[in-house]
């Protein structure tokens, strides 16, 4: 510890030497004050740091009330199977005692086959008398039963036929297949498809569910397949980017991708972009889509050739590539109250702060008003906002400029703060035009396979991989948007596609086949 100077003798001193003893006093406490200050403000940072690395290595709160959930789950299906022994291990009882309730049993879905079993009694005449049997009515129950999957083998025979006349051979024409002299059915590579990007099921786990039915089938066969499939889809996939980029409105985010660099055995970090059009919340028909565009790195210079034809708001996050697109005037930007808000959750997460849930009550006031006029008319959440969402924004924008003036600058509290005055223009945008949302959720839900496929199979081999992911991520988060099984969508497609005209492969677009698509589920049940 620092040896402390001795106070002088103060009735010794004359006034201009008090006077200059006092001012270095003062310079003192003010530099003391100032590096406790900076103290405090490490210590809180450190502390949000801290919280946050331990909700990456934990999970986030939300993540972990779903285990939660999860667990009990299990427990009360433990519970329930114990109870449903008990009570078959029980004496029937008489019939005026009252049985335990259990809920109302849902009728089974009315789009699945039946197999009609019908169950005669084996008595041909009345057991007492003798007498002729008529039919007095009948009890009808169902059960449900599930064909295991299997694959099988088309087998192909072209027959030839000769002219006895002139020896003219002819034969029908070869039917085309998805992958040219490819063994795999369009159902197979459909399965393959979705097993992989909608259920993050790895190549090498389905060769080994493939190898349990008897089929053996590599990984390096496997990803034969998804390349050449994806070759294939890039004509229709061009047409769902034009279908994104006529939108007036778009949802953009990116997520980083693992990928294998060429020669090194290491991995170098790719990125996915998704734009997605969906205006069905401002009650707009237009079929909604989602477009994913590959990119080694996250350069600005991808975006801006993603968006080069685009004119309209962009909805993303405070990305700085996104700033020379704003600068062309051509493209307005809308910002993200849910990154504002999720800043303020940080901070209350770990400080258990009275700003930041202060901030968040007046953040959640707003989302309830939107939650209200979900699906009305642009016109309609135009008025709303205006009448309601606005004097709320006007009231948090005031108050935010005073807490600001309150708090260290270094602070974290201070910087989410300043991160939400910095975008208010933006922030506000959406009060100015219904077809707009509150937030960038839209975009962010779209990438929350990728963030599944990445914990599964962990990188794409090569940044040709991550294009064909890019590919098969549009179709099928498309295909989803819409309301249609996407293994469903893409067996028509790959059935369809090698011999369907290029200047109508939008005619392959899952809302243009969705009709044909429910007429065959009909015709199958």
């Amino acid at each position: 510890m620092a040896e402390r100077t001795a106070l002088p003798d103060l009735d010794t001193l004359e006034l201009a030497a008090l006077k200059t003893l006092i001012v270095e006093q003062h310079q003192q406490l003010v530099s003391k004050d100032e590096q406790l200050a900076s103290r405090d403000s490490e210590i809180e940072q450190l502390k949000l740091l801290i919280a946050k690395l331990q909700r990456m290595q934990f999970g986030r709160k939300s993540e972990k009330l779903e285990r939660q959930i999860e667990q009990l789950q299990l427990r009360l299906e433990e519970l329930e199977m114990n109870k449903a022994e008990q009570v078959a291990a029980l004496p029937k009882r008489a019939e005026n005692v009252e049985q335990p309730t259990r809920p109302a049993r849902q009728p089974l879905p009315a789009h699945l086959p039946r197999e009609v079993q019908t169950l005669l009694p084996q008595e041909e005449a009345c057991p007492d008398c003798g007498g002729a049997l008529h039919k007095l009515g009948e009890d009808v129950s169902e059960m449900l039963e599930r064909v295991p999957a299997r694959c099988y083998v088309i087998r192909q025979v072209r027959v030839k036929l000769a002219c006895g006349s002139c020896d003219k051979i002819v034969q029908a024409k070869a039917t085309s297949r998805p992958i040219e002299r490819g063994i795999a059915g369009p159902g197979l590579l459909a399965h393959v498809l979705v097993s992989k990007y909608a259920d993050h099921l790895p190549l090498y786990r389905q060769a080994e569910i493939f190898e349990r039915e008897g089929v053996e089938l590599d990984r390096a066969t496997l990803a034969d397949w998804v390349a050449g499939t994806s070759r294939l889809m890039e004509p229709l996939v061009e047409a769902l980017r034009q279908h994104v980029m006529k939108a007036e409105k778009l949802h953009a985010d990116d997520v980083p991708v693992p990928v294998l660099a060429p020669g090194l055995g290491k991995t170098k970090t790719g990125r996915l972009w998704t734009y997605v059009q969906d205006d069905r919340p401002a009650g707009d028909t237009t079929p909604p889509a989602v477009w994913f565009a590959y990119s080694p790195d996250r350069k600005g210079e991808h975006p801006q050739a993603h968006l080069k034809t685009f004119r309209g708001t962009l909805q993303a996050d405070g990305y700085a590539g996104f700033d020379q697109i704003y600068a062309t005037g051509n493209i307005r930007e809308a910002a993200c109250w849910a990154h504002v808000r999720r800043k303020f959750y940080d901070i209350q997460v770990a400080h258990k702060s009275a700003v930041a849930t202060e901030a968040l009550e007046k953040i959640a006031a707003l989302y309830a008003i939107e939650k209200e006029i979900h699906g009305r008319s642009p016109e309609e959440r135009r008025a709303v906002r205006n009448e309601r969402s606005r004097p709320l924004l006007e009231s948090l924008k005031q108050w935010l400029e005073e807490i600001l003036g309150r708090l260290s600058k270094k602070s974290d509290t201070a910087m989410a703060v300043r991160y939400a005055l910095g975008r208010w223009e933006a922030l506000m945008r959406y009060c100015d035009d219904g077809r707009l949302e509150i937030d960038n959720n839209a975009a962010e839900r779209s990438l929350r396979a990728v963030a599944l496929g990445r914990k599964n199979y962990l990188f794409a081999g090569s940044d040709r991989g991550g294009e064909s992911a890019a590919v098969l991520y549009s179709l099928i988060g498309t295909a989803k948007l819409n309301g249609i099984d996407p293994e469903s969508y893409l067996r028509n497609v790959l059935s369809r596609i090698a011999e369907h005209p290029i200047n109508r492969i939008d005619e392959l677009l899952p809302w243009n086949v969705a009709a044909e698509l429910s007429q065959r589920s009909s015709r199958a049940a």
